[in-house]
This record gives structure tokens, C-alpha cells and sequence, in this order.
């Protein structure tokens, strides 16, 4: 317990987003049910286990709640402002961050006053950290909303082992130094003992930032960060490719009535020879118009026919208030009306479009459909759906279509790999898909099953857990007793350019 009797917490996570979502019934009762994600998928079997506390957004705003128990896990809310969600989070979390670290696909906005409500409400969020963790407790950060607050939970209490995990890519120089605030952004992950990314690259980008926009010595991966009036401290920054829980997903799908689903989807899209399937939000990385413009042009070719081929893309919701987001959506519909008013007959359309998401047993019966997932984004930290289709296809069939500018492709190397730039390619890719041996099938299957069975959510965790404390057993080891300082606020400069 802290002085002030509240209880505190050896493991805290810190996301954007807490694991659960308010929801208000019809009589005006109140329930909380578990948030769709790959974040939430990721950790919430860790938290579990862990019994620890979730710091994070509820999802609406101006909502003030206390903290409250869920499922096992303490949630500690931070409230944000509408003004708050359109600036920090609409503003430059996703229409400054999100495109710039994404290989610039859409043009990413620069804008103060976007800057400065960032800097705010990552204060916010790390102050709220701090009030819940115990002394020498570790505190985990989750991307790329939140990258300054290690730096500031470290001024805050500099006894914390610090992570952060970023889940989506970071760039190469030339593009993250578009960035008027990237000094304060690789500042600010720095404040933590240890920084993981999806991919080897990626830490070999940050650590590149780091020579070129501070005075730090690196050599990977250990970065030495001497900040004034402080000892100096070693992060360490690699990749740790995140997972999924496998073995739940392969559970779900052997149940019977997930396989009998399964059957009705094939029989309700009219018994095609071959069900592929997209699963994405709609999002402008995604790749979807790459993927419908390749099928398209396939259907036009006469190299498949409407009766023999059904692609199901579900597209779900993604920041629906974001101009960028609207014209894709109008963009996407488009483009499937026009391809299903060109190719469809009486029985059979060639395009099953869905732009809704769906629970987790509709997806591992869409899986177990599907005879090719197609996984065409144009650059991805790591995409879980190829791994959850891996999972689920515990009949060791399937054959996994997936572009290599994801991070999944690192490690499944037996996937059939693809660059959706390149729509040939992608063409003769899918139709390998289609015609491909069920040895081959299997073969293939095989191998990447046991990669992700092997890998899995509680192996990544564990990882990156147990490099947390190895690096806080090196800290401590090196230096004195740390005081928590009188002042806990750490100001960051808010000027335009560095």
C-alpha cells in the first residue's frame, strides 16, 4: 500500500487503450466487456497471470471513472477530454505518427498545438503509472501514442524498471526526420530499460535516430544514455516479435460447433471451389485495394471464374473521424460494388464485403473456411491475423498469401510471400494458391504451425519480461539506492524544430 492507501502494483501496463469497453444496456445498466485488438489479445492472458494493473483510456470521452477490478485485472482509467481525443489521439497519434511511421503512404500533418496536447496527455498517463506501482515494481508502455512517457515515469520515479513495446514499424532516418519534435520523441523512449520492436530493422532504425539526434553511444543493442545530473544507464533496444495465444485459438476452432459454422459460411457464399479471405481494419496500409484491383483483374482475365472463387474481405471500423479513413471507405465500396456489378451472376457475386468486426468465434469459423488468407499490407508491424489463421488450421490446410512488408514475414518463411506493389505477382500468386497441391498445403502448413505454436503470446511476453529484469538487476547492481525526487514533473520542450 502507498501513503496515501492505495493499493499498489509490481506489474503495471500503460496502453492508449484499456482491455475493456463500457457498455450501457437499454435499462442504463452498466457492463464491461473485453476490447477487440491485437494488444488486448496479446497481453490480457498475461495480466491475468499477473494480477496486475492496467493503465489506460476508456474509450469515450469526458468519462471520470475510479478504478475498478475486471476479469482479474485492475483498471486504472485516465480520463480524456474530447478536445484531448481530437489532438492527441485523432491529431498526432494517428494523423501525424500513424502515416509517418508507415512509410509515409498518406502525407502525415505537423501541427503545434497537436504537439503540445500530446506532451499533456502523456503526462497524464504517466503520472497515473506512477501513482499505482509499487517501489522497484515494473511499469510496461504500449506504443506509439505514448512515447514519452518513459523518459517522464523515469523523472517521476526513477526506482521503476521501465519497458516499452512498440507495436508498429519505426522508420528509416530520412523519413522519421520529417519529425519537428524527434529529438523529444527518441528522448522520450529512452527513458526505458528496454525498448522492443517487431522487427530487427526497426531497432536498427531507432538506434540510427539515436546517433544522429543525441550524443549517446550505441552498439547494438545497447544504447548508453548519460542525461545531466544523471547516472548513466544502459537500454537495451531489439526486436521481440509479438504473438498471439495459439493454443486458444486452435482450442476454439476444434470445437464442433465453430467446424459446423464453418460449413455454413461456405454454404451460405454458395459452395465455391476456393474461399479466400481478408481480414483487416480498414486502414490505407492494408493493401485491400491492391488485393481487390489483383482479383479484379484476375475476374476480367478469365483466369477465375465467379462460380468457382468467393472473396469474403471483412473490413472493420478504423477512425471514422478521420478524413483519410471516410475517403478510403467511400474508395474501397466503390471498388467492390464495381467489381461485383461486373462479374456477378443470379448465384454467386464474386465480393462478400463486411465493414464490421467480428467476436472471436465468427473470426476462427471465417479461418477455418477460408482456403487462402490474403494478407497484403503495405506495411505492418506485424499482423496477427496471418498468425491467427496459422492457429486455427489445425487440419493442417490452408495456404497463408502474405506480404513481405509485414513483420509476420520474418518468421513465416513458409508462407507464400508476396509484394503487393507488384499486382502481377500478387496475380500469380493467388492463383499458386488456388491450384496448390494439398502436400504442399500441408508441408507448409506444418512448418508455420509449429513456428507459431512454439512462439507464441506467453513466449513474447516472457521475454521481454525477463530482459526487463535482467536489465533492472544490472542497474541496481551498478548503482546506490535511488530517492524519489521532490518534483515530479518533467517538462519537455515544446518548440517546432529541435
Amino acid at each position: 500500500m502507498s501513503n496515501n492507501g492505495t493499493r499498489e502494483y509490481d506489474f503495471v501496463v500503460v496502453s492508449n487503450r484499456l482491455p475493456v469497453d463500457r457498455v450501457v444496456a437499454a435499462d442504463g445498466t452498466e457492463s464491461w466487456a473485453t476490447s477487440p485488438g491485437g494488444l488486448v489479445t496479446a497481453l490480457e492472458p498475461v495480466m491475468r497471470a499477473a494480477d496486475g494493473a492496467w493503465v489506460g483510456w476508456a474509450g469515450q470521452p469526458d468519462l471520470k471513472l475510479s478504478p475498478f477490478e475486471s476479469g482479474g485485472i485492475h483498471i486504472v482509467p485516465v480520463e480524456l477530454s474530447a478536445q484531448d481525443i481530437e489532438d492527441y489521439y485523432e491529431g498526432f497519434s494517428n494523423d501525424t505518427l500513424w502515416p509517418l511511421y508507415h512509410d509515409v503512404i498518406a502525407p502525415p500533418s505537423y501541427h503545434r498545438v497537436w504537439w503540445d496536447s500530446y506532451v499533456d496527455v502523456n503526462r497524464r498517463f504517466a503520472e497515473a503509472a506512477a501513482a499505482v506501482a509499487s517501489r522497484e515494481g515494473i511499469v510496461w508502455v504500449q506504443d506509439y501514442q505514448l512515447q514519452l512517457v518513459p523518459r517522464m515515469l523515469r523523472e517521476i520515479r526513477p526506482d521503476l524498471t521501465i519497458g516499452f513495446f512498440n507495436h508498429i514499424p519505426f522508420p528509416p532516418y530520412g523519413i522519421f526526420s520529417q519529425l519537428p519534435w524527434r529529438t523529444q520523441v527518441v528522448e522520450g523512449l529512452l527513458g526505458a530499460d528496454v525498448i522492443g520492436f517487431q522487427r530487427q530493422a526497426d531497432a536498427s532504425n531507432f538506434s540510427r535516430a539515436v546517433r544522429r539526434l543525441t550524443s549517446h553511444s550505441t552498439r547494438n543493442p545497447v544504447i548508453e544514455v548519460g542525461w545531466e545530473r544523471s547516472p548513466t544507464r544502459r537500454v537495451i533496444a531489439k526486436a521481440f516479435p509479438i504473438s498471439i495465444d495459439s493454443a486458444s485459438f486452435e482450442s476454439l476452432a476444434r470445437e464442433p460447433r465453430i467446424q459446423r459454422r464453418a460449413r455454413e459460411i461456405r454454404e451460405a457464399l454458395g459452395n465455391p471451389k476456393t474461399v479466400m479471405l481478408g481480414v483487416d481494419r480498414l486502414d490505407y496500409t492494408k493493401g485491400i485495394g491492391h488485393r481487390l484491383k489483383a482479383f479484379g483483374e484476375l475476374l476480367a482475365d478469365g483466369e477465375l471464374a465467379v462460380e468457382d472463387v468467393t472473396l469474403v474481405q471483412v473490413a472493420s471500423p478504423s477512425r471514422e473521424r478521420v478524413e483519410a479513413y471516410m475517403n478510403l471507405r467511400d474508395e474501397i465500396e466503390l471498388t467492390v460494388g464495381r467489381i461485383n456489378g461486373d462479374f456477378a451472376t443470379m448465384s454467386h457475386q464474386p465480393i462478400s464485403y463486411h465493414h464490421q468486426g467480428y467476436p472471436r468465434d465468427e473470426m476462427a469459423a471465417l479461418y477455418l473456411a477460408a482456403d487462402v488468407l490474403l494478407v497484403t499490407a503495405l506495411r505492418d508491424g506485424m499482423n496477427l491475423v496471418a498468425k491467427e489463421y496459422v492457429a486455427s488450421r489445425f487440419d493442417e490446410d490452408g495456404v497463408l498469401v502474405l506480404s513481405e512488408f509485414t513483420g509476420a514475414s520474418d518468421e513465416l518463411k513458409r508462407a507464400l510471400l508476396v509484394n503487393p506493389h507488384d499486382i502481377d505477382g500478387l496475380k500469380s500468386t493467388i492463383l499458386r494458391a488456388i491450384s496448390m497441391p494439398r502436400e504442399e498445403r500441408r508441408s507448409r502448413m506444418r512448418a508455420l504451425r509449429k513456428r507459431v505454436t512454439e512462439h507464441d503470446v506467453a513466449r513474447w511476453s516472457q521475454a521481454f519480461i525477463d530482459t526487463l529484469r535482467q536489465a533492472a538487476h544490472d542497474r541496481f547492481e551498478r548503482t546506490a539506492p535511488m530517492e524519489l525526487p521532490d518534483d515530479l514533473e518533467w517538462t519537455i520542450d515544446r518548440r517546432k524544430a529541435d
